[in-house]
């Protein structure tokens, strides 16, 4: 699942290649992916605006428009958005797995395609975006987010270290995959209770949290199985991964043999029972 790294790299890949690209026509093939607003509204309230800026915000690609609405994507697991030259405008929505396609003014389009259905796509008026990121935790590359504060918001909680850091509510951006490399880089096992986690320790885990998730946005994220960047290009941090998809190897720093479990929010969670407290 694309998480922060993931859509950063997006976000910035759009921002560089389609600001200021108008919208000739939406095609839209996956109604279901819509979240809000129905299909003819969306078509209408798309067709002949210009996206101006594209960002990130969580697990999601923000894509600002003239008009004022805001288009979110959140690709969840299988999502992609993809640039592409008017040569590729013949396709075949049933077997390539396209959702929806903007024919933009240059003869390009801006296609997302989704194999599981599973991401969503929202258009949202200015009142309603806000209501959508007040829901969502601080950023935990923002310098805004100190050691102290992310103290109080892990040692506030009676649950699981890992779940809080994938709490989009406590903390925006993080998922699976970098939960677990942080944890292992941290020594702390994942099934730690926030409050038993120290406020040295906490310190430790947003440190090299944020020098994760920076050095994956420098190597354009991690393609384990489906994410690609909005040219089609794999990411390439899945190298430099210490535990995650290594279940059943010798952990890196001990060489005792990697375990891994679903038992929290049944997602994969790999660790080192010997090196991590």
């Amino acid at each position: 699942m694309p998480e922060l790294p993931e859509t950063e790299t997006i976000a910035r890949d759009l921002d560089g290649a389609v600001h200021g690209a108008a919208i000739v026509s939406t095609e839209l093939f996956r109604p279901d992916v819509l979240r809000g607003i129905g299909a003819p509204e969306f078509k209408r309230r798309t067709g002949g605006v210009t996206f101006e800026h594209f960002w990130r915000r969580a697990k999601s690609i923000i894509g600002e428009l003239n008009s004022g609405d805001r288009l979110v994507i959140t690709p969840r697991f299988t999502g992609a958005l993809l640039i592409e030259p008017a040569s590729s405008r013949h396709l075949n929505h049933d077997t390539d797995y396209t959702a929806l396609r903007f024919i933009l003014s240059d003869g390009r389009s801006l296609r997302y395609r989704d194999v599981r259905r599973l991401g969503t796509v929202a258009l949202m008026a200015p009142g309603a975006f806000d209501i959508w990121e007040g829901r969502l935790g601080p950023e935990p590359l923002d310098p805004d987010l100190t050691d102290e504060r992310f103290s109080v918001l892990v040692r506030a909680s009676g649950r699981a270290i890992k779940t809080i850091l994938m709490d989009q509510r406590r903390m925006a951006g993080v998922g699976n995959i970098y939960a677990n490399e942080a944890l292992w880089h941290a020594g702390i096992r994942p099934t730690r209770r926030g409050r038993s986690v120290t406020r040295a320790e906490s310190g430790q885990l947003l440190s090299v949290l944020r020098r994760i998730l920076t050095e994956s946005i420098a190597l354009r994220g991690t393609s384990f199985r489906d994410y690609r960047d909005a040219f089609g290009g794999r990411g390439g941090y899945v190298a430099r991964l210490q535990v995650y998809g290594r279940e059943g190897e010798p952990c890196p720093r001990c060489s005792n043999v990697l375990r891994a479990h679903h038992k929290l929010e049944g997602r994969i969670t790999v660790f080192c029972a010997a090196c991590q407290k």
